[in-house]
Parts: structure tokens; C-alpha cells; sequence
């Protein structure tokens, strides 16, 4: 059995995003977030639902998956393969705005829900230790939240090192799903849990049409291309900053070699200055630089 690598564009939209699957989504919300009892997920709208490229070179019609519950929170899960520059403020700006656009002028505050945001990244983006992490809006002396409507959580796969026999709680068995599927031939034994069971069986590559694969496939071309444009602008920033950095040396070897014989140049002359009976002030006069030089110069050196 092989499956896709769940972290392309094309098979993290439709596993996550797939209206007749919601059963998917469901499961990862609950544990991402840690819900049990009453408080769990247990239906969802998918706001986006995904759709595949009418063309193989096309980009998904949709950027990440986004669905409303019962209750009206929405969620936003997104898949961040590429580092990316202000992502953080990507991040708030994304959030706040789907926050706010839940309301037209003049409705009632009341009548917004929480919005939480859910990023997996590839590589690391907090200097938490976990792989897991959960920012909100609190007080940073009690840890109080009367804020409490918008919160962040954040995976990340490059911190996540259990392998398939260490895995216990169903979390951690659904970020071993997104990290590792592409390299298993089998599901798990210990997958206990039906969404997480469906989501194996929908990454098979068994289930997926030839367009469908054809578009994994170009996805996944994009994606190398893009990690390919991004090293090739690090190294040629890194060649152009030792390039200058060699020339800002040698011009700073060059100040320097002529303030030195500068220096020894006034040295001789305030030297055979003082042997021709001039005082410190007159020498000072003469080579136009201050008395405190001129006695600097005259200093034998050490």
C-alpha cells in the first residue's frame, strides 16, 4: 500500500477538506485541541470544500481548509511547507480578519464566535521545545484570559521524533500521520480511531484517480521548484554578502594602512618640528591638529 505525502497541497486540501469525509476533520480538531466529552467537535461545515484543478498546472481552488461547527466557531487548518517572510503577521492579519468579517456594520458584538487557527509547519517557527504549542490573548502577570474568542495552535513536524511503537495518545498518532504516511506501506496497527482510520484510507494512492494523481504529482513539482527558487536566492544572498564583506575589509585594510602612515608621517614631522626649537603649540599650528595630538605624536612609543 503506498500513500501520498500528506503534506502536498493538492493531498492535505483533500484529505482535511473533503465535504463527504468531514469525519476527517472532526477527529484532527478534537485532538489537535485537545476536546473530550461534550466539549468535542462533532460536526462541521467545510467553508471551502476542496475541489480539484480543472488543469493539471493550476493551484487548488482553495488555500487551506477552513469549516464552522455547530456552535459557530470557525476553524482555520493551514499547511505551511515553505518558510515564509512575516508569517506571524500573516497569521493575525488572516485570523482577526475572519474574525471581524463575521459581522456587518451596525450587527452586534455578541454575535461573533471564535475563530482558532491551526498551523502545521515543516519547520520550526516557536522556541518551544514541543512539538505542539497553543498561543492565546492573556495577562501576562496571572495568565488570565478575558480575551478569549481568537486562539493559535501551532505543529511542528520537524520537533516531532516518536516513531510507531511510541505512539499513545491519538494527537500524536495524527501528526506521525502527516509526518511519515508517504513512507509507510501499511497503516498502523494502533490506529484506534475512525477518523484517523478514513484519512489513511483516503491518502492511499489506491483511492485516488489518474487526474487526481497527476495533480498530486505537479503540485509536488511546484513545491520542489519553490524550495529550489528559495535555496538558490539564500546562497546567492550569501555569495553577494561575502563578496561585500571582502570589499568593505579590503577598503577598511586600505583606511586603516593610510591612517597609520598618515600618522607616522605627522609623528617624524612634529618630531623634527620640536629638534628645530618649535614649542607643542606652534607644531599644533603648523601641522593644524590639536595640542592634545601633537603631544600624543611627541610621546615616545611604547
Amino acid at each position: 500500500m503506498n500513500f501520498v505525502d500528506v503534506t502536498n497541497d493538492i493531498a492535505f486540501r483533500k484529505i482535511f477538506g473533503s465535504e463527504d469525509k468531514q469525519i476527517i476533520l472532526v477527529s484532527f480538531l478534537n485532538a489537535v485541541l485537545g476536546l473530550e466529552g461534550d466539549a468535542r467537535v462533532v460536526q462541521v461545515t467545510i467553508l471551502n470544500p476542496y475541489q480539484a484543478p480543472i488543469l493539471p498546472n493550476m493551484k487548488a481552488t482553495i488555500i487551506d481548509v477552513r469549516a464552522k461547527d455547530a456552535l459557530g466557531s470557525t476553524f482555520i487548518v493551514e499547511m505551511q511547507v515553505a518558510e515564509q517572510a512575516g508569517i506571524e503577521k500573516r497569521i493575525l492579519y488572516y485570523t482577526s480578519k475572519e474574525y471581524s468579517q463575521q459581522i456587518d456594520s451596525g450587527d452586534k458584538y455578541p454575535k461573533l464566535k471564535p475563530v482558532v487557527f491551526i498551523g502545521i509547519f515543516e519547520t520550526a517557527l516557536t522556541s518551544n521545545p514541543g512539538y505542539r504549542c497553543h498561543h492565546a490573548i492573556a495577562d501576562t502577570q496571572t495568565g488570565e484570559r478575558i480575551l478569549k474568542d481568537i486562539d493559535f495552535f501551532f505543529i511542528e513536524l520537524s520537533k516531532f521524533n516518536l516513531r510507531e511503537h511510541e505512539l499513545q495518545t491519538i494527537i500524536e498518532k495524527w501528526v506521525y500521520f502527516i509526518k511519515n504516511a508517504s513512507n509507510l506501506d501499511m497503516v498502523p496497527n494502533n490506529t484506534n480511531d475512525e477518523g484517523l482510520a478514513e484519512a489513511y484510507r483516503y491518502a492511499s494512492k489506491q483511492t485516488w484517480t489518474k487526474d487526481e494523481l497527476n495533480n498530486y504529482d505537479y503540485a509536488a513539482m511546484r513545491e520542489q521548484d519553490e524550495r529550489g527558487r528559495i535555496e538558490y536566492a539564500e546562497a546567492k544572498a550569501m555569495e553577494i554578502g561575502e563578496q561585500r564583506g571582502l570589499e568593505i575589509g579590503e577598503q577598511r585594510g586600505l583606511e586603516i594602512g593610510e591612517n597609520k602612515g598618515e600618522r607616522k608621517e605627522r609623528r617624524r614631522l612634529a618630531q623634527k618640528f620640536q629638534a628645530g626649537g618649535l614649542t607643542p603649540e606652534q607644531i599644533a599650528t603648523t601641522l593644524d591638529i590639536t595640542l592634545d595630538d601633537v603631544l600624543d605624536l611627541l610621546r615616545p612609543e611604547s
